[in-house]
């Protein structure tokens, strides 16, 4: 079998190794437009900071390596620029001498990727101005900030490689900005969680700024100032790290079936085409969840959906069981991790969706660096299903992640993933994980038990007219009466059972312990602020 390969790095190579696995005697080419076939694009932030030390690391194979590794014929610096489905053949042009050649296939294998967006303004091609997508980007990026001793950058864009850059630029003694058009910081994130996360990071030194717009980048040869819709930046560095685009324009005329740039695939990886399949950046896939067409523009989904395509090219018949969104991010003093559908995405798939926030030790208290993790945890409320989960933390976010894609994946409702035997020792976790700890306390919710307020209704004045109590350990919120948990035995002075009570205390556990309390004697209107003023600000 002759199989064509358009693109290498993640998918591309995936495949076209895969494929020779299965069957040596295959005729694999890769067509690739850069120079460097396999590299590792997730880690270029990493390299800019010094995490990473050898750029030679960020080369996961080169061509050489690559093709004795696996028998994989790859042609580099070799562009893609016309596809005919029916001859089956592919033109492309070598970028060296600008001549062309024509290859024929079997089977035809889209993975071109994706490039950076490149806003519609002035100024972008000003000296000092950087995208970051390519191990050039970080390399020449890195030599600068060494070089010339950067004090000032802005980066455009609150994604997770535009706040990964940021804080790798801090650490090498840069004052980042990081500007987003977006409302909130890392749009997978509920509303309430990427506003706790955006303060932590003004916090740590990375001022982030939402909603607002560049119009433009200024400077006389080099990059000076940007200019927003807003306020103007002074600096000496930009980072454009604004979202992507599939590198598809030349598959417009095919009659391959693509949605805003990304070629639509089915569970197999193949495009309404025959003998065509496509993967990685420039691919569609679907939302394990929805069933709906999902763009996951991921190294992990790219060698996932790129293993099941060179077996079902093979021969097999293996559906691709869809993303979650699922992602993690380590920033500065917490690292953040999601998966599933968020509240507010779950709300408009017609969920009756329900859900809590905890703030829950990440292992044993006693141990030497124990913190916490604030997870959210979704829920239909009909099904018990699980939908989604959200955590920020010092410590390991991604376990309670991959527990709960593990759940979802498997369709499993909140009953299915109580009790589970995971690990413990208190190096590691707590007796009671703080997945399972969350999942009870979303499940005394449900059935009653738990009577609170979220963060989010919280905000939006639900509380109004409720007396807020203070629980915490110690004397926490000024103006607020304080009731010592231990001490509760009945009725309690200055509170009367009929009134509307809000509990507060420093996570949410003692207020609830005291809730449980109170109403044994007779309150009978309390409510708990979840997450407690660990996560919210509260005013008596």
């Amino acid at each position: 079998m002759k199989v064509l390969v358009l693109g290498g790095v993640a998918a591309g190579t995936k495949i076209a190794a895969k494929l020779m696995r299965e069957d040596r005697g295959n005729e694999v080419v890769v067509l690739n437009k850069g120079k460097n076939i396999s590299y590792a694009g997730c880690g270029l932030p990493y390299y800019v900071g010094h995490v990473i030390e050898d750029k030679e690391q960020l080369i996961v194979n080169t061509p050489e390596k690559y093709s004795k590794l696996t028998g994989v014929k790859v042609l580099t610096e070799t562009e893609a620029v016309k596809v005919d489905p029916e001859a089956k053949k592919v033109t492309a042009v070598n970028l060296k001498d600008g001549q062309e050649q024509v290859y024929d296939y079997d089977k035809l294998v889209i993975s071109v990727g994706a490039s950076p967006v490149k806003p519609p303004i002035e100024g972008c091609d000003l000296e000092n101005v950087f995208f970051m997508r390519t191990p050039e980007d970080a390399i020449k990026l890195r030599e600068l900030v060494d070089a010339q001793g950067i004090k000032k950058a802005v980066v455009v864009g609150a994604g997770y490689i535009g706040l990964e850059i940021a804080e790798n630029l801090k650490l090498q003694g840069v004052r980042p900005f990081v500007l987003d058009m977006a409302p909130q910081v890392l749009p997978g994130f509920d509303t309430e969680m990427a506003e706790y996360i955006q303060n932590k990071l003004i916090e740590s030194k990375i001022p982030v700024v939402t909603g607002v717009t560049v119009t433009g980048i200024e400077g006389n040869g080099k990059v000076e100032k940007v200019l927003t819709n807003k306020k103007d930046y002074k600096t000496e560095l930009v980072v454009l790290s604004a979202g992507i685009r599939p590198n598809t324009a030349f598959l417009e005329d095919t009659g391959i079936k693509m949605f805003k740039g990304t070629v639509l695939t089915n569970e197999f990886g193949e495009t309404n085409l025959p003998d065509i399949y496509a993967a990685g950046d420039c691919a569609m896939v679907h939302n394990a969840v929805t069933g709906k067409p999902a763009w996951s523009p991921m190294g992990s989904t790219a060698n996932i959906a790129g293993r099941l395509i060179a077996q079902n090219m093979a021969g097999a018949s293996l559906g691709y069981r869809g993303v979650l969104g699922t992602a993690v991010c380590k920033l500065p003093e917490m690292n953040v991790g999601r998966t599933g559908l968020t509240e507010a995405q779950a709300k408009e798939e017609g969920f009756d969706a329900v859900s809590v926030i905890t703030v829950v030790d990440d292992k044993a208290h006693y141990y030497p660096g124990a913190s916490t993790f604030i997870i959210k945890m979704i829920a239909d409320r009909a099904s018990l299903r699980l939908l989604g989960v959200q955590v920020i933390g010092a410590g390991a976010v991604d376990k309670v992640v991959d527990i709960a894609v593990t759940g979802i994946t498997l369709k499993a409702a909140l009953p299915d993933l109580a009790d589970m035997d995971l690990a413990y020792a208190p190096p590691f976790s707590t007796a009671i994980h703080p997945f399972e700890h969350t999942l009870n306390v979303l499940m005394n919710k449900i059935n009653g038990k738990f009577d609170t307020f979220t963060p989010v209704e919280f905000a939006d004045g639900a509380a109004e007219g409720y007396k807020i109590v203070d629980a915490c350990l110690t004397p926490s919120i000024d103006g607020a009466p304080y009731v010592e948990l231990t001490e509760v035995e009945g009725e309690v002075d200055g509170l009367s059972k009929d009134e509307n009570i809000l509990l507060v205390c420093n996570k949410g556990k003692r207020a609830y312990l005291l809730q449980n309390r109170l109403k044994f004697y007779g309150y009978k209107n309390t409510k708990v602020l979840e997450g407690g003023i660990t996560f919210n600000e509260v005013e008596a």
